[in-house]
Order: structure tokens, then C-alpha cells, then sequence
């Protein structure tokens, strides 16, 4: 089995592995958990379009801004900060690729109030007896791509997304336990403070 594959497998089994939720969580109790997510800090494992698996840590402080710092040997950091989102290489040391976070469905859950329940913004909304998944889209500019998000109950957490982007390419992000009592500094998420930390 590749290991893909296994990855794969291990997301299944870990989400089955949870308590099973009452029922099919509802577009407001999503919108509400995702708008009272104000700090988090956790591992992720990353499964990208052609396959490879990256692993690292993320940190999020909504609105609007999140961090992953991914492990060795991918040694690359992005930073959703200030209406924008950074990517940084650091075996190069060059200077990050820059875009309007808005042109990626990150923004969807990183918005100052999420709200699921607006027209044309969730396109799929299932219940598989233990994860609730969404599909959600920005209503305004559908053809930048969509996220599914997939969460389990009682109470609310979410385990994972799945970014599927305008040019047709997925990537899986799986989540760990999220810390939600870290304090995580504003200078974290700053990508003015990371471009000048690589150039020292």
C-alpha cells in the first residue's frame, strides 16, 4: 500500500474511530463553532494534488490569519495574514509568493463572521453517521474553487478540509487535536516580520 494510501486510511479510521455524533450537524452550529474558533494550535498532515504527504504544524487566529509551518525537508512556511497569503521557501531564502487571500476558499473560514446559511454559499451539506461534511464556495466568486469541511459532534470539532482549487487540483489538510487555550502572538502571523527574520 502506498503511502497515500495509508494516510488515507488512517483519516477514515481515526474519524470513525470518534464518538459518533447524534445527528447531522446544522449550517448554524458550524457557522457558530468556526466564528467562536479564535485561537487554535495543532499538527496537520497535508495530502497534495499529486500524492506527496507533508506534515507540520498549524496555527490559527481568526479573523483572517493562520500559519502553517510544515517539517523537514519541505522547510516552507504560509502565512494567511492581512488580506494575503505568503508562501516561503526556506532552503531559498528568496522572497515569498504573494496573492489576495480572498482568491482562496480559506477565506471562507477565516472571514470575520462565517456564515454558512447564505444563498449559493454551501453546495453540499452530508452525514455519513459520524463526520458532517460541508461543501462551501464563496457565493461572489465561485470559480476560484471550493473547501469541504468535515466535522464531528458533541462537541463540535473539526478534523479535516479538503481545498479543491480553479485549476481542478485537490489538497487534503487532516487535523490533530487543536490546542484552543494557546495565546498565539500577533508577530506570528505577520509577513512583513517573517520576510525580514529571512533576510537576517
Amino acid at each position: 500500500m502506498s503511502a497515500f494510501k495509508r494516510i488515507l486510511v488512517a483519516a477514515a479510521v481515526a474519524v470513525a474511530a470518534l464518538p459518533a455524533s447524534a445527528e447531522k450537524l446544522s449550517l448554524g452550529e458550524i457557522s457558530r463553532y468556526l466564528n467562536q474558533l479564535q485561537q487554535a494550535k495543532g499538527s496537520f498532515t497535508q495530502i497534495n494534488d499529486d500524492g506527496s504527504i507533508s506534515t507540520g504544524t498549524i496555527s490559527i487566529r481568526r479573523p483572517g490569519r493562520m500559519r502553517f509551518d510544515y517539517n523537514p525537508p519541505a522547510q516552507a512556511l504560509v502565512l494567511a495574514s492581512g488580506g494575503e497569503v505568503a508562501i516561503f521557501d526556506r532552503k531559498t531564502g528568496q522572497g515569498p509568493e504573494r496573492y489576495p487571500l480572498r482568491r482562496t476558499p480559506l477565506s471562507i473560514i477565516l472571514a470575520k463572521n462565517v456564515d454558512l446559511g447564505r444563498a449559493n454559499m454551501v453546495t453540499g451539506h452530508s452525514y455519513d453517521g459520524t463526520a458532517t461534511t460541508v461543501r462551501a464556495q464563496d457565493p461572489e466568486r465561485p470559480e476560484i474553487g471550493s473547501i469541504e469541511l468535515v466535522f464531528t459532534g458533541a462537541p463540535v470539532e473539526l478534523r479535516q478540509w479538503v481545498i479543491h482549487d480553479d485549476a481542478g487540483g485537490q489538497t487534503t489538510v487532516i487535523l490533530g487535536e487543536l490546542d484552543r487555550n494557546v495565546r498565539l502572538p500577533n508577530g506570528d502571523f505577520s509577513i512583513i516580520h517573517e520576510i525580514d527574520r529571512q533576510k537576517n
